[in-house]
């Protein structure tokens, strides 16, 4: 019997499924991908699209390419509302499709709530598009003259903005002031020995860090701390955290406290066996898990498999077991990065080096032919 497989987002977690669509294709089902754009981006190399190591075509994917050229159909909307009783799933723009199957994979954002329209020259660092916009109108400004720019968020994301940013102002221009507020504590998830390095490597360049408060309101262009102390920007970053997209917890779908869908060992919704999910927007019931890249990629080929079982009427399911322990690289904008795996950590030009190509082989696995060749 023919199914329709419905994917909800072309995230990391999909990439697998879209690689291989044609097999689904093959065996007598429609595929169908709901997304608002025809790319993904990486957001591993996202920092590095800020300050220019890699262009727009060196981080993304043409999943509308990738998915019609096997057989399976894009439709280029977004996703506000799926219903389960009359499995379907509802357009921003209006319409809806039906499905029999259905996997999401509509990843994070970055919360601007409280953030006046008034305050210019904030950008998310979600989604990852926000900071090649962000770079080009910062170089615009730094054409004509000094800037102040400020990082907000102490983890790695706003470490990896700061030490780029840093690199894209000093590519173009000296005349700027780099101010990271790491809040409470920065990278305060990790070793002391991490924070230590972090911070050397931002200080001999001469960014500003500052902790011990967290950034309470944005006003009058500046970013004014819970302690009053405020800071002056003409572009801010936003990396101070991220949500699960709200399409599942708007549906109704059982989700955790932050709107993540739960799912089950084998990636399926608690609740309704016909929908599976993956990545960011997801929480993996038997075990939280941290919303690092390593998860969805390693959720791939789980989520194919067991796409794979559910429209052909299969029992066979792989269940998802998270690795303990990974391998983390934060690229610190210099040509050098911070290598972090259980106890072992150093800094060093070759740790970059091995993130730059560990991503770049990614990237080649996926991006269809003449991706790289497009223009931006």
């Amino acid at each position: 019997m023919t199914k329709h497989l419905v994917l909800v987002g072309g995230g990391h977690a999909h990439l697998t499924v879209l690689r291989h669509v044609d097999k689904f294709v093959n065996d007598g089902h429609q595929v169908t991908l709901i997304a608002p754009c025809r790319y993904h981006y990486y957001s591993g190399m996202g920092s590095g699209l800020l300050s220019g190591i890699y262009r727009p075509q060196d981080i993304r994917f043409n999943i509308q390419k990738m998915i019609e050229d096997r057989g399976g159909a894009f439709v280029e909307n977004r996703a506000v509302r799926i219903d389960t009783n009359k499995r379907c799933v509802d357009f921003e723009t209006g319409g809806k499709i039906k499905y029999d199957v259905l996997s999401v994979n509509t990843g994070s954002y970055v919360p601007k709530a409280g953030i006046p329209d008034s305050e210019p020259h904030i950008y998310p660092v979600k989604p990852i598009e926000n900071l090649f916009r962000a770079r080009q109108e910062i170089i615009d400004r730094l054409r004509h003259g000094a800037i102040r720019l400020v990082i907000v968020g102490g983890g790695p994301a706003g470490l990896e903005l700061t030490g780029n940013v840093w690199r894209l102002v000093k590519d173009w221009s000296s005349a700027a002031t780099v101010t990271f507020l790491a809040g409470r504590k920065l990278m305060s998830s990790f070793p002391e020995k991490v924070r230590k390095l972090a911070a050397k490597g931002l200080s001999y360049r001469g960014i500003r860090m500052v902790e011990g408060a967290d950034v309470q309101r944005f006003e009058n262009n500046n970013a004014v701390l819970d302690d009053g102390r405020k800071f002056p920007y003409d572009f801010a970053l936003l990396a101070w955290g991220i949500k699960p997209s709200s399409v599942c917890r708007q549906s109704g779908l059982p989700s955790d406290e932050h709107g993540g869908m739960l799912v089950n060992e084998y990636l399926q919704s608690v609740e309704h066996p016909e929908i599976f999910g993956g990545g960011d927007c997801i929480c993996f019931q038997p075990k939280p898990l941290n919303k690092v890249g390593v998860y969805p990629v390693r959720q791939n080929p789980i989520l194919f498999h067991n796409l794979m079982e559910a429209v052909n009427g299969g029992r066979r399911m792989k269940p998802f077991r998270p690795q303990r322990s990974y391998l983390l690289i934060f690229n610190l904008g210099d040509g050098s990065g911070i290598f972090y795996k259980k106890n072992w950590i150093w800094k060093g030009k070759v740790a970059y080096l091995l993130k730059d190509y560990i991503d770049r082989r990614f990237m080649k696995r996926f991006q269809v032919s003449g991706e790289r060749q497009e223009n931006s």
